[in-house]
Formats: C-alpha cells, structure tokens, sequence
C-alpha cells in the first residue's frame, strides 16, 4: 500500500510535534462523552468513524439534551464545511490518485495534517505517501488519546482546568503564523480573524466559521487577482 516508506516516514515525522496541541483535546473528549451517558465503545467508536474534533466535541451537548440524530449530523456537518475548502485546494495535487485513494486520503484529513500536506505540497511538490503519513499520524493520535480518556474519565472531572484548552489554539497560531510571508496572506488572516469575531458576536452557533472562511477566499482571491494585475 505504501509505494515510498521514506515518504511515509517523513509525513510522520514532519505532523508528530502538531499532536501536542491534538493529544490533550482527544483525552478530554474521551472524559467528556462518558460524563454525557456515551458509553466507552460508543466513545472510541465516533472517533473511529467520524475522526472530527470539533464536530464530535459539539455533539456531546446535544446528546445530553436528547437531540436527533439528524440534527446532530447538520450540526456536524455545518461545522465540517471548511474541509469543503481544504479538499478544494489539494485538487490540483490529488487529481492522478485513483479513487479509492483520493476517499481514503480525505477521510483522514484533518486541520493539523491538511497544514503539514498541503505545505509541503506547495514547497517541494506532493507525495501521495507523505499525505499519508501525515493522515495516519493524526489518526492514530486521536484514536489513541481518545481510548486514554475514556481510562481515565474516573479519575479526571475536568481537564479543561488545566489549562489543556489553549493547547489547540496555540497548534493553530503554529501552523499559521510561518505561513504569514507576505501582505496579502496577512491581510487576509486579519479579514478573516474580525470576520469570525464580528460573525461569532452577532449570529448563534457555529456560522463564523463558514462565513470567515468564505470571506477570507473571496479576499484573497480579490487581493490576489489585483497583484496579477499590477505585474
């Protein structure tokens, strides 16, 4: 299955330092959906399965307030979009993969390893096996730090007491910030970061994401298309 082990290997290694921001969200998923009446296969099952932080995380809430399954699966959904977006942009790259591969590789996408893939993509070109090591270290990570919460759910009332709520924002200004190289990149994170606020202020639920991700498309696209035509 893995055509460049070396390849692989890399991919590993370039997303491990990321999954000290992802590790401690896993075992506070794993605590938190037990204390909500998941039972332990059901816990470690929707990571499995549905392999999205923040969409599982939103979940737990409605299951405790007895919502369906359909709305739980919109809700879902509507956060996820944003792959929508990352997927979109790995298009050029993924296009000679076979089918089967092109599904098995955006299941296992994620924000961490979609940064780590789509940088390298950009910087020295794209390896279907590097991809997949990034995706299988991810993986692996949340499916780990998931089963560790679940073990020790008794004996942790709150991890988010510790602090363990900053690790994902500060894995994310990480993974941002070196990409930060030129003035159209920061003008675009700063419409995007007053987007998301502005939008979180004004409008319930989970909506600033969508709207911040479009707007930061359309002013990157606009900023973008004005330098093509100044040169």
């Amino acid at each position: 299955m893995i055509a460049n082990a070396v390849e692989f290997r890399t991919g590993v290694r370039d997303t491990l330092p990321l999954m000290l921001g992802v590790f401690p969200f896993g075992l506070a998923y794993g605590i938190f959906a037990q204390s909500v009446g998941l039972t332990p296969g059901e816990t470690i099952l929707m990571s499995l399965t549905v392999f999205a932080g923040a969409a599982q995380f939103i979940s737990l809430p409605m299951f405790a307030a007895g919502a369906g399954w359909l709305m739980i699966s919109l809700t879902a959904l509507l956060i996820n979009l944003r792959h929508l977006l990352m997927g979109a942009s790995l298009v050029p790259y993924m296009e000679k993969l076979s089918l089967p591969w092109k599904a098995f590789l955006c299941f296992g996408m994620a924000d961490e390893t979609y940064a780590v893939a789509i940088s390298r993509a950009q910087a020295v070109g794209y390896s279907r096996d590097y991809h997949f090591g990034c995706n299988a270290t991810g993986y692996v990570t949340w499916a780990v730090s998931t089963v560790l919460g679940v073990v020790l759910g008794s004996h942790i009332s709150d991890p988010l007491a510790w602090g363990l709520d900053f690790a994902m924002p500060a894995t994310f200004l990480a993974l941002l910030i070196p990409r930060l190289t030129d003035k159209t990149s920061m003008a675009v994170c700063l419409v995007a970061a007053v987007t998301s606020v502005a939008v979180a202020l004004l409008i319930p639920g989970k909506w600033y994401i969508i709207v911040a991700c479009l707007t930061a498309v359309v002013a990157g696209a606009l900023l973008e298309g004005e330098e093509s035509d100044a040169a």
